[in-house]
């Protein structure tokens, strides 16, 4: 725990130094925010206010994995470092996208198309590396019934890459208004983080020692902590797609290095509202003939038109996630705690 405590601590300093000088840059290279079109209308104050912002916490996660492992004190395995490598792939995607966004004045920047092959790519690259060092297996555990399920390692192969780029852009998603995707990520990092304690398996040690990939999740915690200093509504500055896409691997990585990666359902509920919210709009609307199920989607939106202000929605969402966090890890894990 007190392992887990530091990197959390270090993480949020790093995060909080980081952000005052890195705001100002971004700010005078005129990295600024485009509101689309089809956007919500009163968003268009935020024209012009820092993003690609994700790279201030990013640097922190990693500094903080860095230092932890040159000092011996990053763990009992290098899952940590996988992890990180993964969600930094995810993130080069997303400050690509951001690059045409800000710097080539492109508000749509990568195509669907392009977004979609670069995801499937990195999502293929790590579960074939996750397979060759052993480190999943064809085992789908299913999470408050404890049944684990054998899938044909193809069967599971192929549909374990579906459900990474599907809850990639569920996270993304999600990154709407100020501070929401900052604040639902928080519990469900800190419950990764707790996990590498409770949890014994393959690539994890019982005793209180975590395993790297509990620093990452408390490093990880501790950088969107030191972010919401300045992301908190009214931002100051937005994580972009650099940061939103980075969080999506990340939260990915941890789920199949302790090789349970349908946690990801309960814990990350509300990615996966959004992320439906903006299917069913989609698809009601093209059999309605044009009727909205919604009033905007995603459904983050649809609560901002209902009078919501953005700070109850962070509240509220941020809250049910860390109830959410609670209950399955007192559930699924409760057993190994004394």
């Amino acid at each position: 725990m007190i392992r887990l405590m530091c990197a959390f601590g270090l993480s949020f300093l790093l995060t909080a130094l980081i952000g005052l000088a890195a705001i100002p840059l971004l700010r005078h290279i005129k990295a600024g925010q485009s509101i689309r079109e089809i956007g919500p209308k009163w968003h268009m104050s935020k024209q012009g206010t820092p993003t690609m912002g994700g790279i201030i916490f990013i640097t922190a996660v990693a500094a903080t994995m860095l230092i932890f492992d040159l000092i011996g004190f990053g763990g009992v395995d290098y899952s940590g470092l996988f992890v990180l490598l993964f969600a930094c792939a995810f993130g080069m995607i997303g400050f690509i996208d951001d690059y045409f966004k800000v710097v080539k004045k492109q508000n749509m920047g990568l195509t669907a198309l392009q977004k979609f092959l670069l995801q499937m790519s990195v999502a293929a690259a790590f579960l074939a590396l996750m397979r060759f060092f052993g480190m999943t297996t064809p085992n789908v555990y299913i999470p408050f019934i404890n049944v684990t399920v054998p899938v044909i390692w193809a069967v599971y192969l192929f549909c374990a890459l579906i459900y990474v780029v599907g809850f990639v852009n569920a996270v993304n998603l999600t990154d709407g208004v100020d501070g929401l995707v900052t604040g639902v990520t928080i519990p469900v990092a800190g419950f990764f983080a707790l996990l590498s304690l409770a949890f014994s398996g393959q690539y994890f040690q019982a005793g209180g020692v975590p395993a790297s990939y509990g620093i990452f999740a408390a490093a990880l915690a501790g950088g969107l902590g030191g972010f919401l200093i300045y992301n908190f509504n009214p931002a100051r500055v937005f994580m972009g797609d650099t940061g939103s896409l980075f969080l999506g691997g990340a939260l990915c990585g941890l789920a199949f290095v302790c090789d349970s990666p349908l946690i990801l359902i309960p814990v990350g509920l509300i990615y996966l509202i959004e992320m439906f919210s903006v299917i069913l709009q989609v698809a009601y609307f093209k059999f309605s003939g044009g009727k909205r199920l919604f009033k905007m989607s995603p459904i983050h939106h649809h609560f901002e038109m209902s009078g919501w202000s953005e700070k109850k929605i962070f509240i509220v969402f941020s809250g049910i996630t860390a109830v959410l966090c609670a209950l399955t890890y007192l559930s699924v894990f409760g057993k190994y705690l004394t």
